[in-house]
């Protein structure tokens, strides 16, 4: 079998990360030269971060983001209140695996929507799943759902998606189903019926407040940007 051979068989077998680098890295293995497991463990390696990124890239285009905002791009200069210490722990995804929830509050231009897509592209890199939507947008899905007969399999996504995010609330008027819908939302996301939101909040600057019930085992994270 030769080299063309080879990488149309690999391609057959889903390896396509090894099939593009295979030239390159039979031609690093005769110029170093390279011990055969020391080869294969580089195209072992190719595979698994095409992989890995391609995954990456399929969450980042699944979540929705309005802007693919990150916390480089973000002035941290222009709001000397934000506490920035805890802006890059949420940047963890510490507060998704405690099943913890994160309320962004404050005047628009404060850079809540900004922060929230960047929080979520940092979530998606420590291998969360992630939702963006606009709250008239999310409101105008369900609705579409509704019609359509797809509600349930929506809810269920909007119940169980590790980190759900919902910008802009308070931006423009709703319809007069988005309490309920919204709070049908919220309560899936606690899950079992007998486990109430949780009402503590722990006050961090003029923007940001966190909303903390570790008790809350069957929750999953909610996170929401809203005008105050």
């Amino acid at each position: 079998m030769n080299v063309i051979e080879l990488k149309r068989a690999l391609k057959q077998l889903r390896l396509g990360g090894v099939a593009d680098v295979l030239e390159t890295r039979l031609q690093q293995a005769q110029a170093e030269p390279m011990a055969p497991i020391d080869l294969i463990s580089c195209l072992v390696s190719d595979e698994l971060t095409r992989r890995g990124d391609r995954l990456l890239e399929r969450r980042r285009k699944a979540a929705g983001f309005r802007n693919l905002h990150t916390l480089d791009s973000f002035d941290f200069n222009f709001n000397k209140k934000m506490n920035r210490s805890i802006v890059f722990d949420l940047a963890t995804g510490n507060f998704v695996a405690r099943h913890e929830d994160a309320l962004f509050l404050g005047p628009p231009g404060t850079g809540k929507s900004h922060l929230s897509q960047a929080i979520g592209m940092a979530v998606i890199q420590q291998g969360y799943r992630v939702l963006y939507r606009e709250t008239h947008t999310l409101l105008s899905d369900i609705a579409e759902a509704t019609l359509d007969g797809t509600r349930k399999q929506l809810m269920e996504l909007l119940s169980t998606i590790p980190l759900l995010i919902i910008d802009d609330l308070g931006m423009r008027k709703l319809p007069p189903t988005a309490a309920e819908d919204l709070l049908e939302i919220v309560m899936r996301r606690y899950e079992p019926a007998h486990c109430s939101p949780p009402t503590d909040r722990l006050k961090t600057g003029a923007s940001y407040s966190a909303i903390r019930q570790p008790s809350l085992q069957c929750s999953i994270d909610f996170c929401i940007t809203a005008t105050s």
